[in-house]
């Protein structure tokens, strides 16, 4: 890792220079991407036609180029993170956490439920600062380990628990032992789509993980969604919503379909802010995975 420091550095450097020049960084990276290399535009034209069947081409096209503008904007702001100040976020994000303290206060383990929307870093950032209870996050390991370190720090620079996914069986049990929230991104694409939750995700069968809500119900936590809103360039709201305050109260299943049916109406109505990159229909579904649910 003699190469971290060099590399960290520079990138902090980089972070210490205001958004509004960041973001020429982000036009120039958008030209690039969208223009010139058009960076998974197949996928992303095919996801939104899957989506949104009943948008016009023109329509699908204004949606794609505004999701490129949010996904260099996210990178950049990813940057950014790198030195930001806890007064820089709280003046950037716009959190009600009246419900999630309500639930701490009356002694409920949390579980979150998000996508990938934009700006998913923010958030984690914005919601560590608030919580009086550990905010346990679990990510993917980046390939490279220096940019796998910067990120991990960056994530946990305000006291965010991270996990890593391949760890997580080994070290829930301690990290679970006192009172905390868990942050999942719960829709990502199961490794197994046989035993995978299929469910209806917009107009085409999309295979869903098990595991948040099976530990939801399992662990009888609450369970929260928590959908993000750009409002501008650097400025995002997370809005909070209730699904269940005791996860035993409804099956794994039924979370799940909660769960998608809330994401999906909230990309409806910001679908420029949702992750078409991501192969959210790679899978195709077979009779032998069952029913799928709507």
């Amino acid at each position: 890792m003699f190469f971290y420091y060099p590399v960290y550095w520079l990138l902090y450097l980089a972070s210490l220079l205001p958004l509004r020049v960041l973001y020429f960084l982000s036009d120039f990276a958008f030209f690039i991407l969208y223009r010139i290399v058009g960076y998974r535009k197949e996928i992303v034209y095919s996801n939104l036609k899957i989506a949104f069947p009943e948008k016009s081409d023109a329509e699908r096209k204004k949606i794609a180029k505004e999701f490129y503008l949010n996904f260099t904007d996210t990178f950049i702001e990813m940057l950014k993170m790198i030195s930001i100040s806890k007064e820089e976020v709280r003046r950037r994000s716009q959190c009600d956490f009246a419900l999630l303290n309500n639930l701490i206060e009356k002694g409920y383990n949390i579980h979150i439920m998000a996508g990938h929307q934009f700006n998913w870093e923010f958030a984690n950032l914005a919601y560590a600062l608030h919580l009086k209870i550990p905010f346990v996050g679990i990510y993917m390991p980046v390939g490279n380990r220096i940019m796998d370190r910067v990120f991990y720090n960056m994530r946990s620079k305000f006291g965010t628990i991270l996990i890593s996914a391949h760890d997580f069986k080994h070290k829930m049990h301690g990290v679970f032992s006192q009172q905390y929230l868990l942050a999942l991104a719960a829709d990502q694409n199961p490794s197994n789509p046989s035993r995978a939750y299929w469910l209806q995700f917009f107009s085409k069968p999309a295979p869903f993980v098990t595991g948040p809500a099976k530990g939801a119900v399992k662990n009888n936590t609450a369970v929260v969604y928590v959908g993000f809103h750009k409002e501008k360039r650097g400025y995002y709201s997370f809005n909070v919503k209730l699904i269940t305050e005791e996860g035993v109260l409804h099956t794994p299943e039924q979370l799940t379909l909660i769960y998608k049916n809330t994401l999906e109406q909230t990309i409806r109505e910001n679908p420029s802010n949702y992750l078409w990159t991501h192969r959210r229909w790679r899978h195709e579904w077979k009779e032998e995975y069952g029913e799928v649910m709507k």
